[in-house]
């Protein structure tokens, strides 16, 4: 295939998009690859936000699931159905069972997590991802039966679900501590989407368990859904709606788009990302593909070719069964095409967190998270990043002495083979922003940090190999530094004005955003506390 063709099947999505169903696992763009320890830790690519035929609008079986998650370079994977009435009713057992046959599959080369789009009560769909053991099943049938929203009835913003939103949460700390299940984490997704997770609500989820609600998906999937026609033509990330009843009335409309495929609330240099990051707790941004198919995939659901539609009353078979009476989807059929309406990429081919974790395993990789030792990128921009501040990692704290100097040091390993678009992606500016940690906020539906802002950009146009970007601060007050990079091929003043960011991810315009011409990548953060 030439370079030109290439380009043009990137542009709607479907280079290097193909997919596996049976078969032994298939490396694509660069997957082949073991993982690689670099400066201290072995990163592993991951998605904690994935779906198979136990959602009510997915298709594929978690076997393929699992092979896909191979073929684009993953190393952990959750699955992460829909919590509903027909999943809780018929769906946890055989799902944990899939599971459990796929680990036995893949060995040492895939960790793959039982999880839960859960309902939270209140907000918004939000990842629940456990560590495997022997109560999984038991414990995930009792927890989607008792504590999700479309199963119990508490889907309303009032007052009252709010509260039962942080029992949930409470709920799972407790059931940690006392052994009940070995380990779990909360991570809200898409969590500006419909601008009903509020600034308060947030933080009472993290203040409630902040070892298990551990931050929010930064970047959401279905970064497919911008592409324009014969595309999906809708936002990118299916962010294009407005506020409704139980949307937080702060929020801007801007708000309700994506801004260089992120999410607002992560994207807005002295927003609420770094809201949070200025009171000096942990709280981490990932990206995920959101899986529930593939843009660009050969297969579709042998219902409903987009996908699109409500399954829960379509018959599916000769029997006339149902989702609802099931709880699971057959198996996808061949399409005859490849189908560029989907709003999903493929799991690893477009959205990648990376994470830093002491060795290969499944609580090294819980663990990992937890500390926030987590970058997240788009396309493969670059192959690998380290954020230092002073001798501390992301995630990490260095204790500064009032005055004192302390250095900031990027290390970016720029991309050095092709992306699924069958290109090799080349990285054009990074970014250093700087925050300062005031303290615990006074009004819990604040979603500003005004003393946020970019203080260094480097042009890192036309460099290969590894490079290294250095900046020294003075620390006159406790501080926090976070970096991104972009391919430099769009950009605009931030949300909150030139002053603050000259040049960050421009806002998403529906069915005008291709996701392969807009490449970003973001680091968690490292604190500084000034002593």
């Amino acid at each position: 295939m030439n370079k030109d063709r290439r380009a043009l099947l990137a542009g709607v999505g479907l280079v290097g998009a193909g997919t596996v169903l049976a078969g032994p696992a298939t490396a694509a763009h660069g997957s082949a690859r073991r993982a690689e320890r670099r400066r201290g830790y072995l990163w592993l690519a991951g998605d904690h936000h994935l779906h198979s035929q136990y959602s009510n609008d997915a298709m594929y079986p978690v076997a393929a699931q699992a092979e896909r998650a191979v073929a684009g370079g993953l190393d952990w994977i959750a699955i992460t159905d829909h919590g509903n009435v027909p999943f809780a009713t018929h769906s946890v057992n055989p799902l944990v069972a899939d599971i459990r046959t796929a680990r036995e599959r893949h060995g040492d080369h895939l960790l793959i997590f039982t999880g839960l789009e859960w309902n939270i009560p209140a907000g918004e769909h939000t990842t629940l991802m456990l560590a495997p053991g022997r109560n999984e099943a038991a414990f995930l049938q009792e927890f989607v039966t008792k504590h999700d929203a479309r199963v119990n009835g508490t889907r309303d913003g009032t007052p009252a679900n709010e509260e039962l939103a942080v029992k949930a949460v409470q709920f799972l700390r407790e059931a940690v501590r006392r052994g009940r299940i070995d380990d779990a984490l909360v991570i809200p997704n898409h969590p500006a989407r419909l601008g009903i997770n509020s600034p308060s609500e947030t933080r009472a989820w993290r203040d409630a368990a902040p070892e298990i609600v551990i931050g929010m998906e930064g970047a959401p999937g279905h970064q497919a859904a911008g592409l324009p026609a014969p595309g999906m033509a809708r936002g990118r990330g299916l962010y294009d709606s407005s506020p409704g009843n139980w949307s937080f009335r702060g929020y801007p409309a801007e708000a309700y788009r994506t801004w260089g495929g992120f999410d607002w609330m992560a994207a807005a240099v002295g927003g609420l990302w770094d809201s949070m990051l200025a009171e000096g707790r942990p709280w981490w941004i990932t990206t995920t593909s959101d899986g529930h198919q593939g843009c660009g995939d050969w297969v579709k659901n042998p219902v409903d070719p987009l996908n699109q539609t409500g399954y829960d009353s379509i018959p599916y078979n000769d029997r006339g069964d149902t989702f609802n009476s099931t709880g699971r989807f057959p198996d996808p059929v061949n399409a005859g095409r490849p189908i560029s309406e989907y709003s999903s990429l493929p799991p690893g081919a477009y959205n990648k967190t990376w994470v830093g974790a002491t060795s290969f395993g499944y609580r090294q990789v819980m663990d990992a998270m937890r500390a926030g030792r987590m970058w997240v990128c788009f396309g493969d921009l670059i192959a690998g990043l380290d954020l230092r501040l002073g001798r501390s990692p992301m995630g990490g704290t260095e204790r500064v002495r009032r005055g004192g100097k302390v250095k900031v040091t990027v290390t970016v390993d720029l991309a050095d083979r092709p992306n699924a678009t069958g290109l090799v992606p080349r990285a054009a500016r990074v970014d250093l922003i700087l925050g300062t940690v005031t303290g615990p906020a006074a009004d819990r539906a604040a979603f500003r940090a005004p003393d946020s802002r970019v203080v260094k950009s480097w042009d890192v146009s036309g460099l290969s190999g590894t490079i290294t970007l250095e900046h020294e601060v003075t620390a006159e007050n406790s501080f926090y530094v976070r970096v991104r990079g972009t391919d430099g091929k769009r950009s605009a003043p931030g949300y909150f004005g030139a002053d603050v960011d000259p040049a960050g991810p421009a806002i998403d315009v529906p069915g005008q955003a291709n996701p392969w011409e807009d490449l970003w990548f973001y680091s968690n953060p490292v604190f500084a506390i000034v002593r």
